[in-house]
């Protein structure tokens, strides 16, 4: 009987170890590395002992594994028959005739231990380390990491084993854990902590703008050609101050015979400079300086910041030499944070408005300008093609230069043109064909 509680006892600390495998290897997955780092850098040994095991994750992961295994395999081997020596006398006791008394008593013992290896061996540590990652694991680290030093020629056997055979099946083992998020992740951690109240919505909304602004290029955030205001060279401050009352706009390109040969840029601010009885006679071409030249494949990270270090409005230039349009600093701006609008901007139409239900359909009335990405806001998904534009998805389905009054489909979904100015659709009525949002 004594051998019995000894051999129980010893299955219980044997659970207790296998409790701490568990809670190492949860906890070293989900610990927060930044936190790790800057506890280890405040002077917490523990935890640059922690940081040394994660550089090692694979290893001690590997380690973790074995001393479950291991502990798993001996806690049966010796709960189960303590428990059946000790609970045979009382399953006797209650009447259990002595024939069947030993087999129940192992059935029960079986159970039992079972039961005590998965509560206290497996899901306690379990919870415990995905409640407390940091904590768990510098109180784990260092014994951890003890066994899997004194275990280390069989963990590498194990590990080698594992590698070759991840290896064959085309894949590259990793000794650390990836930590890095991909934009489209961090975006959904946003959305998801706005809409649990962790964060305001707000702020949500600006960081996953920022984020989304590395997937754009000057195209993309450009005011095209068609709707660009520039000066040729000829023309006078005084031209400058008359359009910039007329436009609400401050800067624009200055142009020898057309606009694809844009010599510079002058601003509201360059005319103001000369005296008023001599704007008439001082021409742009005096008073232009040297216009800022990007390709329409630049990234709009990299145009923000040539746009904040040399000037605030670039020339877009196509893949054929020719201007596609002109980016101002305002432009990118108003990606991150939404439209701007101050003093001195026209009145515009928004990009999309919400129209009262058509036949119980959801409708919007769109601008043409709209890039097909900021669509998706209410469900719209375009097909990829040479086209970034509501207007020049239009054209696309039509085959044709859009007219008022024409319509296509794109499924679940029915776009009319409603107004065209030279041969641009300007803007578009938007109806979902399914019931009203």
């Amino acid at each position: 009987m004594i051998t019995a509680w000894l051999l129980l006892a010893a299955a219980l600390l044997l659970i207790l170890a296998n409790g701490l495998f568990v809670a190492a290897e949860f906890s070293f997955v989900t610990v927060d590395r930044g936190a790790v780092d800057r506890a280890a850098q405040a002077g917490d040994r523990r935890a640059a002992g922690l940081r040394t095991a994660l550089r090692h994750l694979s290893f001690e992961l590997s380690g973790a594994q074995l001393g479950i295994t291991v502990t798993s395999l001996v806690v049966g081997m010796l709960a189960e028959p303590a428990l059946s020596v000790l609970l045979s006398p009382v399953l006797t006791g209650i009447g259990v005739p002595d024939a069947a008394a030993t087999g129940m008593a192992l059935v029960v013992g079986m159970g039992l231990a079972t039961v005590l290896q998965m509560v206290i061996g497996e899901l306690v540590p379990k919870n415990w380390a995905i409640s407390h990652p940091l904590r768990v694991a510098r109180a784990v680290a260092a014994p951890q990491r003890l066994f899997s030093a004194a275990c280390r020629p069989l963990i590498r056997v194990l590990n080698g084993a594992a590698n070759r055979l991840v290896r064959a099946l085309g894949m590259e083992p990793a000794e650390e854990l990836e930590q890095a998020r991909t934009p489209g992740e961090l975006a959904f951690l946003a959305r998801h902590s706005a809409e649990a109240g962790a964060i305001a919505q707000d702020a949500a909304q600006l960081f996953v703008r920022t984020l989304g602004l590395g997937e754009l290029t000057a195209e993309s955030v450009m005011t095209p050609r068609v709707a660009v205001c520039a000066l040729q060279q000829d023309a006078t401050a005084a031209d400058v101050v008359n359009l910039t009352r007329a436009t609400g706009f401050s800067r624009f390109p200055v142009y020898r015979d057309s606009l694809d040969e844009v010599t510079g840029t002058v601003t509201l601010k360059d005319a103001l400079g000369v005296r008023p009885e001599r704007r008439a006679g001082v021409t742009v071409a005096q008073l232009a300086g040297a216009p800022l030249l990007v390709p329409e494949t630049l990234s709009a990270e990299r145009l923000l910041d040539q746009l904040r270090r040399r000037q605030p409005m670039a020339i877009v230039i196509d893949e054929y030499g020719g201007t596609a349009g002109v980016v101002t600093l305002e432009d990118i701006v108003e990606e991150i944070v939404g439209e701007v609008q101050d003093e001195h901007d026209p009145g515009l139409a928004p990009e999309l408005l919400a129209l009262p239900p058509q036949d119980g359909r959801s409708a919007w009335l769109a601008d043409g300008r709209a890039r097909l990405d900021q669509l998706e806001v209410i469900g719209l998904q375009a097909p990829h093609g040479p086209y970034e534009t509501l207007a020049g998805l239009l054209a696309d389905l039509l085959g044709k230069i859009p007219e008022p009054g024409e319509a296509a489909d794109l499924p679940g979904w029915r776009l009319t043109v409603r107004a065209v100015d030279r041969h641009r659709t300007t803007k578009v009525l938007l109806v979902a064909e399914g019931a009203s949002r």
